[in-house]
This record gives C-alpha cells, structure tokens and sequence, in this order.
C-alpha cells in the first residue's frame, strides 16, 4: 500500500494521528479510572505492568513501553517506517497518559462494574484507535515474533493466549480467582465494543470488490494485509463484459486498511461489505459470533 507521502496526501496523515492520539488518551483513562485501581489486569503488556505496580509501585506505562522495546527492535524492519513510527508513537502517548492519569480516578471498587465499564470505556478508544489504522504493539507484536516459528498457530489465537497467561499470572500473583474472571469479562465487553465500533458485531467482514484492477489489487493484499483473495467469475448485465470480482475475508482490525487500499488502486471500484457469522481457517478464531 502507498504511503501517506506517496500518496501527497500528508492532511489525512496528520488526520489519523490526530484520532490515534484521542484514541490511546481514552484507552489510558480506562485502564487508569477502571482497571489500575481494582486490580484488573486484563491482558497484555499493560495487564502485566499493572501486576507489578500492585507489588512494586513501578509506574504502569514506562513498565509497559519497557516490555514493548526489544519487540520493536526485533520487528522493525518487518513493520516497515510509517507503522513502525505510529505504533511507536500510540505506545508512548498510551503509555504516557495511563502513568499521568493514575491515582486521579477511582469510579467505583465494585469490580463488576469496573470490568464492565472499563471494558466499554477502552474498547470504544480501541476501535477508534483501529479505524484509523494505530496500534499500541505490546501483544499484537509480541503474538508476531512467535508467529514466525509457530506458523501453525494464527495471530488471533496467540493474541488470546498471551492475554490467557497474563490473566492466569494476575490470579495467581494476587491470589483471587476473581480477579481472573473479572479480567476475562473485561476483555469480553472490551472486544464487543470494538466490534461494533469498527461496523458491526462480527469478527469478520467480506470484501466483494468490483474493480478494473483484480490483478493490482491481489498483489496489494497479498503483499500488505497477508490475506487470501478468489476471483469470481462476473459478466455486467449493462455492458455484457466478463469480468473478476474479488473476494476476501478480513478481521475487524483489517477492513480500515483494506478500504484505504482499495480505494488507492481503484476510487472508482463498487465494493460490497458484509458480515461474516463464521471462519474457519488459517488466520480466523472459527467460531461463530452472535
């Protein structure tokens, strides 16, 4: 896919950073308001640092933005320059506003409704924070490095077993059965309101795009988003021509991306969103969402 720079079009750039900034401030304020003070450790580099701030005091974003270091030196060069510098900066501004905003906030100590509205407060932030293309890394990179040895196994699956341990590693340190579920239900709620932020409640969306330019846009997906295509076989009942439509199925953190490239090769492609009850296979968690 073409860059910002490429493209001439350094506006939208500073656009998406603009809401990926808005996006990490909101993420920040639940874990801090929500999570930090209930003990609520709900996966990730974040829910680790928040078990060892519980123990040590040490500030929950520089322990996090630590972690998040040797991952970003590894996998540099596999994220290329402008992911790299965006998942770099929603890291540092997470990071930076969780540390700022702790031991400002405390809602409530019940934590049913710290998991809840925690869950919602930071999934709305995440799905804003995806729709405009940031990451914060921490799991999702982390689930990357071992993809490269465990190809067997998807990036969505070794996201919520990473998640997994570090809940398991929250009940086990603070000794509370609860807390693990607590941390479950927030992840759970957190995921729900993604999915709704990012256009609907499934996990997956399929693409059907009507293009001059299959062939330009395979190789773009294929190369960027590593996802498979078929070709459909059409003919238009106006002008009597044969022609491919192509098809693919995407995540929900996928389909932003996968916009903005279709409309890069082809502004004048009719695209079709629709959503996917189920998946099965290499890439997708195959089970279905209600």
């Amino acid at each position: 896919m073409k860059t910002y720079l490429e493209n001439g079009n350094i506006m939208k750039f500073f656009v998406d950073m603009f809401f990926v900034t808005i996006a990490c401030i909101i993420m920040a304020f639940a874990f801090a308001a929500f999570c930090i003070p209930n003990n609520i450790a709900p996966g990730g580099f974040s829910g680790l640092a928040t078990v060892l701030y519980s123990f040590t005091g040490a500030p929950v974003g520089v322990s996090s933005f630590v972690m998040c270091i040797p991952l970003f030196i590894i996998l540099y060069k596999d994220m290329g320059v402008i992911n790299f510098l965006k998942t770099l900066y929603g890291t540092f501004v997470f990071s930076f506003f969780i540390d700022l905003m702790t031991g400002r906030f405390n809602f409530t100590n019940d934590l049913f409704l710290a998991s809840v509205f925690g869950g919602i407060v930071f999934g709305f932030g995440a799905g804003v924070l995806f729709k405009f293309k940031g990451t914060t890394g921490g799991t999702e990179l982390l689930a990357l490095l071992i993809h490269r040895k465990l190809t067997q196994i998807s990036l969505g699956n070794l996201i919520l077993i990473i998640d997994g341990i570090v809940i398991l590693i929250a009940g086990i340190a603070f000794k509370n059965f609860e807390i693990m579920l607590y941390s479950a239900i927030n992840i759970y709620v957190a995921t729900k309101v993604i999915d709704f932020i990012q256009e609907g409640s499934s996990y997956t969306k399929a693409f059907y795009i009507f293009t001059s330019y299959p062939e330009d846009i395979k190789n773009a997906i294929f190369q960027n988003l590593d996802r498979g295509v078929t070709f459909l076989k059409a003919k238009g009942g106006f002008t009597n021509e044969d022609k491919d439509i192509v098809f693919c199925v995407v995540s929900r953190m996928e389909v932003a991306a996968l916009r903005e490239l279709v409309t890069d090769i082809d502004k004048d492609a009719f695209v079709i969103l629709a959503e996917v009850s189920e998946v099965l296979g290499e890439g997708f968690k195959g089970v279905t969402e209600e």
